[in-house]
This record gives structure tokens, sequence and C-alpha cells, in this order.
């Protein structure tokens, strides 16, 4: 490294030097290696042709997945129905929830729940109407999944057409300054108003 004054500015100059090759494990004369950086030749490590080295394709990170016994899965499926058909048999399942997929969009409701849709459905107010489409049920200790759905003959969720009216008014403005440019539009969105009545799930489940 040297160090020249020109004009006042001080200029660093460093010198690197090719090291001789291959490396002993040392670091030499001139040179921008660490110690460590050692030429590994061909007489070094011997290695069988067979050798894999150890990633995640030759050897996953995650542990060998063990699948379940077929006959004990099919008892232990038998056991849960058994016990979910005795708590709806006496009445102990607590107050029923299901998950219902209507007006594109997916509900949680429960007895006596209110939702409003953004939209008209084909029904007069007083009438009750039987949302098919339920994707989960479940009470206070147990919970029944579709895949996607469940059966018609399994669950039933009727509701209320209670209102229908529309949306207040959503005023939409677009406004360029110094073009003379504007256009107002007013939106309003029809509404639904449902009243949940019932939400039951049947005794005799396979």
């Amino acid at each position: 490294m040297a160090v020249n004054t020109v004009n006042g500015v001080i200029r660093v100059c460093m010198r690197f030097t090719r090291p001789a090759w291959p490396l002993a494990g040392s670091l030499r004369t001139g040179s921008c290696f660490p110690a460590f950086v050692r030429h590994w030749s061909s007489q070094d490590v011997k290695l069988p042709s067979s050798f894999v080295p150890e990633t995640s394709l030759s050897r996953p990170p995650w542990s060998e997945v063990s699948f379940p016994d077929p006959v004990e899965e099919t008892q232990r499926h038998q056991d849960v129905v058994q016990k979910v058909n005795n708590l709806l048999a006496t009445g102990q399942c607590g107050r029923l929830f299901a998950v219902v997929h209507f007006a594109s969009r997916q509900w949680k409701v429960t007895n006596e729940d209110l939702i409003l849709i953004e939209n008209h459905i084909d029904a007069e107010c007083g009438d009750r109407i039987r949302l098919e489409k339920v994707l989960l049920v479940g009470g206070e200790d147990f919970t029944l999944i579709g895949r996607p759905l469940l059966q018609r003959d399994l669950v039933r969720v009727e509701a209320t057409v209670i209102e229908k009216t529309e949306s207040w008014p959503k005023v939409h403005m677009r406004f360029w300054k110094r073009h003379r440019y504007q256009r107002k539009r007013i939106v309003v969105q029809p509404q639904t108003v449902l009243r949940i009545n019932t939400v039951e799930v049947a005794p005799g489940l396979s």
C-alpha cells in the first residue's frame, strides 16, 4: 500500500499480487485469500461412485409420513359418529351454528340471526326459504365439515325474508381540476334482510 499526495489530495494505492497455487493453508505474502482456503485435489478425498450429497431432494428435512391403519380409522369413525348421535338424541349438543354459502358470500349463522344481503332474491317478504349450500355445522362438542358441502338430508338451515329495501345513496364523483371535467354518479344497491329460523342436524348420521 502506497500513499501519495497530488495537489493536496491524498491517494491510497493498494497492490495485490496473485498468490501461488495451490495454497498450503497459510496466508502467503500479498495474498487476499484467508488462511483457511485450501486447494482440494482429487487425491485428498476418496468418495465412492454411488455417493449422493444430502440435499432437500435426496433427503427431505421432514420426517416420513406414516399412514394410519384403515381398520383402526374405520373403528374410530364409527365411535365418533355414535357419540354425535347420542349427543343429538339427548339434546346435549348445545346451540348449533352453520356456515352457509349464499349470494356469493359465506355466512356464519345461528338461530335468530339477521343477515343483510347486497342483492334482491326471488322471494317476497314473509316467505320461508332454505339455505342448501351448507359448508359446516357444529355445536358445543362436535363439528361436521363438508367436502365441500354437507348432504341435504344431514343438515337443514331455514330463513325468512324480513325486508327488501335499498341502500342509502352513495355519491361517486370524478373531477379534474383546470379541465372543466366533472362526473357525478349516485349508486343505490338493493338489499335483502334474512332472519335465520332454525339450524337442525338429522339424528341419523352415517
